[in-house]
């Protein structure tokens, strides 16, 4: 059956359409301004309960960084509370529940899309929250060595020795060991030396004994250690241990160059030999007439 298409008809059920439209705008229009001054509201009340927290709570924590992560996630709690509030005065209540509805299916797809970027998140929540690592700590790594600068959800910057900064991610510093230097004030380190066979070895134990005893304070708890450790070569090696004040590792390099230092200029003064290795070129006289009656067949006779 034929149908005649009325344009007018038609321009007629849009505008009605557009109508329906502006009136619901102009109705809705209250509510959209004041969920709109509800999330401003909400944004100024995140940023002074932030502050508050900073001031009062937080600053009981000492690691900087659970500071950071605790501060972050009650701002965004309190913004997240202002817009489930603007939702319901916008009359969105259907539209919140489809949102979180739909918010459980995406998370799950971007979880195992993302679950790299989730295992560094979840590794910066393990190490803010680990007592024995801390800003400012020097820690040494398999692969580098330096000051813990900052700790986020994604990674862990190390400054080195040299000022250059290394960035780690959280997951493969959290499966990995660490040593943190600055747990322990106090560390024992270890010098080496020889002394020439000739050498009175009880002399040379009670002088390095005495030597680091006199220079290098030794707790309660805490002695000098001196050990012979092998027949060398060109010496009789032996390596004496004992304890300084380390927290990083300029400390233990300045401590060792003073000790070596002292060792050297007292065996200097007692006549202690420090040996070092010599090799003899033995020029026989049989190769070198050898050598010479074969040079002299070469001759032109």
């Amino acid at each position: 059956m034929d149908q005649n298409f009325s344009i007018e008809e038609a321009v007629n059920k849009l505008w009605d359409k557009m109508d329906g439209w502006m009136e619901a705008i102009i109705l809705k229009l209250p509510n959209l301004v004041l969920a709109v001054l509800i999330m401003i509201v909400f944004y100024f009340i995140a940023r002074g309960v932030k502050k508050l927290f900073n001031k009062f709570l937080l600053n009981r924590i000492s690691q900087k960084s659970i500071q950071d992560i605790i501060s972050k996630m009650i701002f965004v709690t309190v913004i997240l509370f202002g817009f489930f509030i603007a939702l319901g005065v916008m009359e969105l209540n259907k539209v919140l529940t489809s949102i979180l509805a739909g918010a459980g299916v995406v998370g799950l797809a971007v979880g195992l899309a993302l679950q790299g970027t989730l295992s560094n998140s979840f590794g910066g929540l393990i190490l803010s929250f680990m007592p024995k690592l801390k800003i400012n700590d020097y820690i040494e790594t398999d692969s580098v060595k330096g000051f813990v600068s900052e700790i986020s959800l994604r990674n862990i910057v190390l400054r080195r020795p040299d000022n250059n900064y290394v960035i780690i991610p959280n997951s493969k510093f959290v499966d990995n060991s660490f040593t943190n230097y600055s747990l322990s004030k106090r560390s024992r380190i270890a010098v080496s030396c020889g002394v020439g066979y000739e050498s009175n070895l009880q002399e040379v134990e009670d002088l390095v004994v005495k030597i680091i005893s006199e220079n290098f304070e030794q707790k309660e708890g805490e002695e000098v250690e001196f050990f012979f450790t092998e027949f060398g070569d060109s010496s009789i090696n032996f390596m004496t241990r004992f304890w300084i004040d380390m927290v990083k590792s300029k400390e233990k390099h300045a401590e060792t160059h003073k000790a070596i230092k002292l060792i050297k200029s007292n065996f200097d003064k007692h006549g202690i030999n420090i040996p070092f290795p010599i090799r003899t070129l033995d020029f026989s006289k049989n190769t070198m007439r050898i050598e010479n009656n074969n040079s002299s067949k070469n001759q032109p006779e």
